[in-house]
């Protein structure tokens, strides 16, 4: 494994949809010593660019292009249909691919669903990407389904979008090359599985040893022996008798003996007179 040394910040590739703004906080809070670079990257780019060195991680859709990455699903998306404004489907919450049967239904290169069957009518051609499909949308050609993240990202004024109950799903994972798991990837798939930061690998705080708190309950217990030990040995004032019987001798000798006969007789005696 190498380690985080080897790399001077952190660098995380990301398809278009997934917004990594809430994993990239984190990061800088946590590790504010350590830059992260952002790299936006195609859909279709994203693996090369992980193979490459490129990257150190990327937010993928699954499912992973080949065996020599790892995964970790992250999250599953709505998929959402996008249509014009005035369409009938911007009437009603949700629809079914059924509702879509009578609409020519586009269906991009770069689409991310893994469909077994298309709903609608078939488009002449197949536009190059999503962002293409939806300007063919706002053009009255035909409508699109994608995961709602890519809905919101090429979002229109004269379009909107409504969920289908039956289309596939797409699903988003953080992937990176599984022979270059460093310590700055455990860190991030720390962040991205929502450890605490005492948890995240290399990153936590070191725990109390077991020498120290066995240290501490003794100077408590040593305390509480200590204060009660005492209330047992001093005596209320005044007080004669019991165990603190001596120190109240002591007083009463001592204190009580020397007014009777010491200070008080020994002030009269000794006082010096004045001459005339």
């Amino acid at each position: 494994m190498t380690g985080s040394e080897a790399s001077p910040s952190f660098r995380l590739a990301y398809v278009p949809g997934v917004t990594p703004s809430k994993w990239v906080r984190i990061w800088n809070e946590r590790l504010p010593d350590v830059p992260l670079t952002l790299v936006p990257v195609s859909a279709d780019e994203v693996y090369d660019v992980l193979r490459r060195g490129d990257a150190d991680a990327g937010f993928v859709r699954l499912p992973v292009d080949g065996t020599d990455l790892s995964a970790i699903p992250l999250y599953t998306e709505t998929t959402v249909v996008v249509v014009p404004k005035d369409h009938i489907v911007a009437a009603v919450e949700q629809v079914s691919g059924e509702d879509l049967a009578d609409d020519i239904v586009l269906h991009p290169l770069d689409d991310p669903l893994d469909w077994e069957r298309l709903p609608g009518l078939p488009a002449l051609e197949r536009p190059a990407t999503t962002e293409d499909a939806v300007e063919l949308v706002a053009a009255g050609i035909g409508v699109v389904v994608v995961p709602q993240s890519l809905a919101r990202l090429h979002h229109r004024k004269d379009l909107t979008y409504r969920t289908v109950t039956d289309a596939p799903e797409s699903r988003v994972a953080l992937a990176w090359p599984e022979e270059r798991t460093t310590d700055l990837v455990e860190d991030f798939i720390g962040i991205v599985r929502g450890r605490t930061v005492n948890s995240t690998r290399g990153r936590s705080q070191t725990p109390p040893s077991t020498q120290q708190k066995g240290a501490a309950k003794p100077a408590k217990g040593s305390a509480r022996t200590s204060d009660t030990g005492g209330a047992r040995r001093k005596p209320a004032p005044g007080r004669t008798g019991g165990k603190g019987g001596g120190r109240t001798t002591a007083r009463g000798g001592g204190a009580k003996g020397g007014s009777t006969g010491g200070p008080k007789g020994g002030a009269k005696r000794g006082k010096p007179r004045r001459n005339p």
